[in-house]
This record gives C-alpha cells, structure tokens and sequence, in this order.
C-alpha cells in the first residue's frame, strides 16, 4: 500500500481537498477549457504582483499583457530563496526543494503546501487514467540514489512509504542485471518507472538473453520512462523485452508533470495546473506545430512564482479538440554542436546521425558525444566487442560526410558512462 498520501494528510499536505478540486478543475476545462486557463493565468499573476516583491520587480512598469510579461529564467531565481517567496511564505511553512541541476543552473524553489498537494494528486490522477493505481502496483524504481549516508536512507524510507523499490542505475554490469532479473522474479512488481536510458540498457541485456520481463514477472502492467529522451527504436526495444504498456512523462522537480500518455502518441498536457507556451529565441509565441523554447506557468503556487518560466528545454505543441499537446521533445536548449565555420547543428540531429552510424558497426549499448573543441568530437560507447580501426574509420567518415565539415573525432570504448549525482545520462555535451 502507498502511504505517500497520508504521510504527506498527516504533515499539512491537504490531498483529500486537493483531488476534489482537481476534479473540479477538470469539469471545467471539459466545459470551456480557454475561459479557465484565462482566469487561472489572471487569477496567478494578480497575486503575484501583488505579493510578492521579487516578481513584481522583475515585471516593474511593463504592460501586463501576458506576452508582454518578462520570461522567467534560471538565472533570475539564482538568489537566495528568502528574496523570491510571497508574503506570508516562508522555508518552514512550504514544500523546499532543489532542482536536479541538470541544466547546469540549479537552485533552491518552494511550492506552498496546497500547491504541492495538488501536484501529487494530479501525479496519481493522471496514472490511474492509464489504468495504473499508485495506492496497489508495486513500482520498480529506475533512479539514481546516494550509495550511504543519511541521505540514503531517507530516500529508502521515502520508497518504503511509497511501496517501491529503488534499483542501483549507477552499476550497469551484467552481474547487477543479474541481481535485477532475481529481483522480478521473487517480486509482485506492478510497474516500472525512471530514467529512460538505464531502462533501455536493462531492456538490451534481457533481449541478449532472450527473456521478457513480464514473463519473469507476471504481475508487471506498465513501464514509465522520464527524464530523457525517447528514440523511436528504444520504445520499439522497451515494448518487446518488458512486454508491457510504455508510458512517457514529462516534468521537472520546479512544476511536477507537465505531459503525460502513451509512449507512441502525442502528449497530454496537464492544463488543470500549467500552462504551456512555446517561444521564439526573441521570446515571441510561434505558430502551433512549430518548434521551439518552452515556457511554463505554473497556475497554483502562490509561495514562489513560475509566471512564463523558462524550463529549459525545446518542444512543439499542436492542438487537438483544442486543447493543446505536445508533439515533439527536442532536448535542451543550449543543446547544438559548433562547428568552425560557426553553423550551429542541433545535438539531437548530430546525435541521431551518429547513432545511425554506429548502429550498424558493433553492438553498443549506450553512447554520449562530447565536442571538446568545434573541430573535436569525442565518442565514448560501452559495448561487447570493441570497434575495430575499419570501422572506426567509417564511424569518423560518415559524420565527416554527413556534417559536410572537416572534423577530428576520437572514439573510445568504456566500461560504463558518466551519469549525474541522479543517475541521468548527459548525451551530448559541449565543453567550451
């Protein structure tokens, strides 16, 4: 059984209140979805600017047409958390937290405590409309965590309450996967859920042995990947070895889940909690269908403003039914290589290039590119059988012929790659 939900009752955290408003909000966006994303966006800002000094100077005399209203980014929230919480708000009266930093930019946020309620409500809404219950399915747990200490064992206690279990993501040597393998075997695990490349690395070991998870563990119904990108390879490879539904979620630690579906489809916003822009490098709305920065209003913490904030990350929304998903997940921002002659590739399409490439010379089981200088490139893979110098030569032509650019690209075998602190997987990373 979950206890999250009464831990969080017993602390002030009101989700019995939380899911009936959630409901509530819901009835009316299925009635008019428009007129309530207006009054929430109205209904945020006025309290913002009325509360909450730090945004109201950030705003200062600017029209508050809402797309007129300054674009919130990291670096305005990179003071200390004192300076940016509304009045009546402080560190001991609201959920603190601290992004993953995998930006690059991390910093300390709050969220008030009904806010927070209703973000977990909404997590467990949006699981049970794709038939999964937080409150009955065991969850196999693929996230990074800290191998002693305190901190440890805090977030063992926080899986226990949880009813998961958290798997070791920074050891990905075939005796762990072992160890995984015994542990679905002897486990009534309902789902899994973390980070998308550990979970494709544990899918390539079982299709090397020949096993589906599900038969291992009959009880599995669904997979959930977050935090990374989804080739369209990797979720044909997940739906064959775990023989289970593939659910994508997309969200950070600042707004909770922003989307959320079928792995294979487009993505559902969550339009009862956020709203969602996507920008032009000047900051102007683009057309729908068209990609760029997206930008996210966060519509019910009141202790610390998320008015048009910057996530950091590229996407494109399209409308269905009117109301609006998202299509396409493009990476980070400040994610391209560049090259000598200044042209900028975006490290999704030089990364797609490679992983073509490389795809068909030796089985890898994982990659990350780093450009060390704008003529240097560096490929660090983790495979069985090591490149032989032919083939290298055709990985090192190939991107040659495909960039239309004269570049040095050294290629090295290892046996594991660098993750963060969190166990996410940086696959392309620019050094300069």
């Amino acid at each position: 059984m979950n206890l999250t939900n009464l831990s969080l009752q017993l602390t002030g955290y009101d989700i019995t209140t939380a899911k009936k408003e959630l409901k509530g909000h819901q009835q009316r966006i299925t009635k008019d979805y428009r007129d309530y994303i207006e009054e929430k966006k109205a209904e945020i800002l006025a309290f913002h600017l009325k509360n909450n000094i730090f945004y109201s100077a950030l705003v200062g005399n600017k029209p508050q047409n809402w797309k007129q209203l300054p674009v919130l980014t990291k670096q305005d929230l990179q003071q200390p958390l004192q300076n940016r919480l509304s009045k009546g708000f402080s560190a001991k009266n609201t959920h603190v937290h601290k992004t993953s930093g995998s930006s690059g930019q991390p910093f300390i946020f709050a969220k008030d405590k009904f806010a927070h309620a209703l973000t977990w409500a909404s997590i467990s809404d949006l699981y049970a409309s794709k038939g999964l219950d937080l409150n009955t399915s065991h969850e196999a747990r693929f996230y990074g965590i800290p191998n002693q200490g305190l901190v440890h064992y805090k977030e063992r206690l926080k899986d226990l309450l949880s009813n998961r279990y958290r798997f070791s993501i920074f050891n990905t040597s075939s005796e762990n996967f072992e160890q995984f393998i015994n542990s679905f075997q002897s486990n009534k695990f309902g789902h899994l859920n973390g980070y998308t490349s550990t979970l494709v690395l544990f899918a390539k070991y079982l299709a090397e042995k020949n096993l589906i998870l599900k038969d291992l563990c009959p009880s599995l119904t669904h997979c959930i990947v977050t935090a990374e990108m989804l080739f369209k390879e990797d979720l044909k490879l997940l739906k064959k070895q775990f023989g289970v539904n593939i659910l994508n979620e997309y969200g950070s630690s600042e707004t909770g889940i922003l989307a959320f579906g079928p792995a294979e489809e487009a993505l559902k916003i969550d339009t009862r909690l956020q709203y969602i822009e996507i920008l032009d490098k000047n900051n102007k709305p683009v057309a729908n269908g068209t990609s760029g920065k997206i930008v996210v209003t966060s519509l019910f913490n009141k202790a610390h403003p998320f008015i048009r904030y910057e996530i950091g990350d590229l996407g494109t929304l399209s409308l269905v039914n009117d109301q609006p998903v998202l299509t396409k997940l493009e990476g980070r921002l400040g994610d391209f290589a560049l090259l000598p002659d200044g042209k900028k590739i975006p490290a999704l399409a030089f990364y797609y290039v490679t992983k073509e490439i490389i795809k068909d010379t030796a089985n890898v089981k994982e990659f990350v590119i780093i450009q060390n200088q704008p003529d240097t490139f560096t490929i660090d893979y983790v495979a069985d059988t090591e490149f032989s110098n032919a083939e290298i030569e055709k990985i090192k032509k190939a991107i040659t012929v495909h960039l239309n650019a004269n570049l040095q690209v050294v290629v090295n075998k290892k046996n594991s790659l660098d993750r963060s602190k969190r166990g996410k997987l940086e696959q392309f990373r620019r050094t300069f």
